[in-house]
């Protein structure tokens, strides 16, 4: 877990514009962004843990995460992928429900949670901002849902046109996770996955020339199977 000594937030008390009330921050960003501290996280480093305090949100600046949830029996459900440019770390309650590790080497905005508040109480832009980053977690958190009651085929093409709208819809996807962090996600087998790859690439509907790149080669096909 980071060090929250190595945490700098602007302070919601900060002097503000006379006229407006809010804080004298570069037009082109975005206030919360200016609040907190960018961290480095080695791959498979731990960024917060289960049932600890949700003191703060995250924001990938590089690299990748994914958030987890390990049963008594030792089952591992990965509950998302967090890509350049998103935010996780997003609670209703007071801790969080799930852990956090980067994936690979990345760089993470860390800030405080009682800022983000505060100054969303005093400025409506930045509580526009807080709410469509919380709409777009809970759409993706029932997107997830309804993608485990899929056929594995349905899983893992609705899997792969996800992370291909993500990469500015590119028909080609460079994947940070591994097999088992994608079977993890989609509640299969490493097996299952790495079969159904095959046979999507055997169908034509996708070519795999390394085992994280994918090549989406017939999307329509791959939308039908993910109805």
């Amino acid at each position: 877990m980071h060090s929250q000594t190595a945490i700098h937030r602007i302070s919601p008390q900060q002097p503000a514009d006379g006229l407006t009330g809010r804080l004298q921050l570069p037009a082109s960003a975005f206030p919360v962004e200016q609040m907190g501290a960018t961290m480095p996280y080695a791959r498979n480093t731990e960024i917060f843990g289960e049932n600890e305090p949700a003191e703060y949100l995250y924001r990938v600046i590089s690299g990748a995460a994914r958030t987890y949830k390990v049963f008594n029996d030792g089952r591992r459900q990965i509950g998302g992928f967090y890509l350049p440019g998103d935010v996780f770390g997003l609670e209703v309650g007071d801790e969080h429900t799930f852990s956090a590790e980067a994936i690979t080497e990345c760089k993470i905005l860390v800030i405080k949670r009682s800022s983000v508040i505060a100054l969303a109480a005093r400025d409506s832009g930045v509580a526009r901002q807080l709410w469509t980053m919380t709409a777009n977690e809970l759409q993706r958190a029932q997107d997830h849902i309804m993608l485990l009651i899929k056929t594995a085929q349905e899983r893992v093409a609705g899997f792969l046109l996800e992370m291909a709208s993500r990469n500015a819809d590119s028909n080609e996807v460079e994947l940070p996770m591994s097999r088992q962090d994608i079977a993890d996600y989609l509640g299969l087998t490493i097996e299952t996955v790495s079969r159904t790859l095959t046979q999507l690439e055997h169908s034509a509907a996708i070519a795999v020339p390394a085992s994280r790149r994918i090549v989406l080669r017939n999307r329509a096909a791959l939308s039908r199977l993910n109805g």
